[in-house]
């Protein structure tokens, strides 16, 4: 090689090994605004949320038992008890003794996840439909469920003695689904409660319970550093498509750390080609601008479209994430007019499952998951990959504009339809049919000009035959085929024809 040529190269490999060295992502809101969110997960609209852990073994009150378990009741200045104690507290004494005597450690040797079958949970979710599946990497307890670095109370040295997260990864990107893990451990600064008689003071359990300090309290500047480290150590051994947090990060204590995770979350993406996403809460502060990352609502929807898409966190068990006895759930129905609901408004959802202690998902939630899957490999085509009509829908059922509002919802109508367009196919969902054998859709008249191109076929999906249909001034009428029914939303598909390939028919 000639001087000249290699000078050249040595320029050119210094230039690629600078650029390559440098981030595009900074760690200030500016820098961060410039994210996008990737096509992949705009397509998805259904992933798989799951609560487990070691407060599955109680399996009462679900994943707040920890929070719970110590409340003996306060008592005022005169000694007089405030209030009772709680419901979480006195089933531990009757079921495993005194607090003080038996701590939330100790449930930890017995969540030994002895069925745990990675591949038979991934077919399932992919059974159901899900395009990306969320194990809880660590909840509020800190106890991690992967193959933690910083801290030794992890699912490989206790407990399963599995990596949980890992193995989960594996065998959901062996069948083509996305990950994501979520981290929680930031709420954990609120978590316990401290006295001296219980083993939330005991010095050896420190790394576990952190130092005494008053629950509401801003977290410390050491304890964020812990988390900092723990949630890098998550992100960097796992390489997640999508990282989800919980309430805890929402805190201004936090805001200097948050903006440092994505930032780095961001160029981690960048230098392995990998297109990822990052869900944030809105709880009492706004941790994060519009469009820095993914809002997540928890267990609650929209009332509109909202213009950057955003993902509602909802758990089979309403209230309940984690499992615990009894496990209330709605008909899978429900679940299908949620994830409508949501997608019509350009959302997604993340549908919370709850194994048991043993590594188990029982079977009645089973039956809701692949309820939930048939429908959508009928339907599928007007839920994945679509975007939001004009128009969410019509009917007089709507979403209240707040945190947990499903649980309270009284649910659809008959009367309420959902809209989603993809290309020039729209479909108008009936989110409740009942007996009736025509139904008007006031978005589709002739002369309302909400769509510009006359529509050229209307079809049931999964009913082979021709449906009868007649579009006039102010709405769609389509005609119901005979001895029609569904216990699930139907879905209408709403063909136009093609756009003119040149607005104004400009001759060559």
């Amino acid at each position: 090689m000639s001087k000249k040529l290699f000078i050249v190269a040595l320029v050119l490999m210094l230039v690629s090994n600078h650029s390559i060295g440098q981030k595009k992502y900074k760690a200030d809101w500016e820098s961060l605004k410039t994210y996008e969110i990737p096509q992949w997960y705009k397509d998805a609209k259904f992933g798989i949320f799951i609560h487990w852990g070691p407060t599955t073994v109680p399996a009462n009150n679900a994943e707040w038992y920890g929070f719970h378990m110590w409340n003996e009741g306060e008592v005022d200045a005169l000694g007089n008890p405030s209030k009772k104690a709680s419901s979480a507290y006195n089933f531990h004494k009757e079921n495993f003794g005194d607090p003080a005597e038996y701590g939330y450690t100790k449930f930890i040797p017995e969540f030994k996840a002895e069925n745990f079958d990675p591949k038979e949970w991934i077919d399932l979710f992919v059974e159901a439909g899900a395009k990306y599946v969320v194990p809880v990497g660590e909840h509020c307890d800190g106890f991690a469920m992967y193959n933690s670095k910083i801290t030794r109370w992890n699912s490989v040295e206790m407990g399963p003695k599995k990596d949980i997260v890992g193995e989960l990864f594996s065998e959901a990107r062996k069948q083509g689904l996305k990950v994501g893990t979520s981290s929680h451990y930031a709420y954990g600064w609120h978590w316990w409660t401290y006295k001296d008689k219980f083993e939330t003071t005991n010095p050896e359990l420190r790394d576990f319970y952190w130092d005494a300090h008053d629950r509401w309290e801003p977290a410390s500047k050491e304890w964020v550093k812990n988390w900092y480290n723990r949630t890098m150590d998550m992100m960097t051994q796992y390489q997640p498509d999508l990282l989800w947090f919980d309430l805890g990060f929402c805190e201004p204590a936090y805001e200097d750390a948050r903006k440092k995770i994505l930032a780095n979350y961001y160029n981690q993406g960048l230098k392995n080609d990998q297109e990822v996403v990052l869900n944030y809460k809105n709880i009492q502060w706004k941790p994060v601008p519009d469009g820095a990352a993914v809002l997540d609502l928890e267990s609650g929807k929209l009332d509109r479209i909202r213009k950057d898409v955003w993902q509602t966190d909802m758990s089979l068990g309403g209230w309940r994430w984690g499992y615990c006895e009894p496990y209330e759930m709605r008909d899978a129905s429900n679940y299908i007019q949620d994830l409508i609901d949501i997608v019509s408004k350009n959302g997604v959802l993340l549908l919370n499952v709850a194994p048991n202690k043993h590594g188990v998902i029982p079977d009645d939630q089973k039956a809701i998951l692949r309820d939930i899957g048939g429908w959508l490999k009928v339907n599928g085509e007007g839920i994945y990959e679509s975007v939001p009509f004009t128009v969410f829908g019509q009917g007089p059922t709507n979403a209240e504009m707040r945190i947990h509002a499903n649980i309270h919802e009284k649910g659809f109508t008959s009367d309420d339809f959902r809209y989603t367009q993809n290309e020039q196919n729209i479909y108008a969902f009936w989110m409740k049919a009942d007996d009736r054998k025509v139904i008007s859709l006031d978005a589709f008249g002739s002369e309302n000009r909400i769509i510009n191109d006359a529509i050229s076929k209307v079809s049931l999906l999964g009913y082979d035959s021709e449906i009868n249909w007649i579009q006039q001034k102010n709405e769609l009428v389509i005609q119901l085929p005979a001895n029609f029914s569904s216990k699930n939303p139907p879905c209408f598909k709403i063909e136009l024809e093609a756009m003119p390939s040149d607005i104004f028919n400009t001759k060559k």
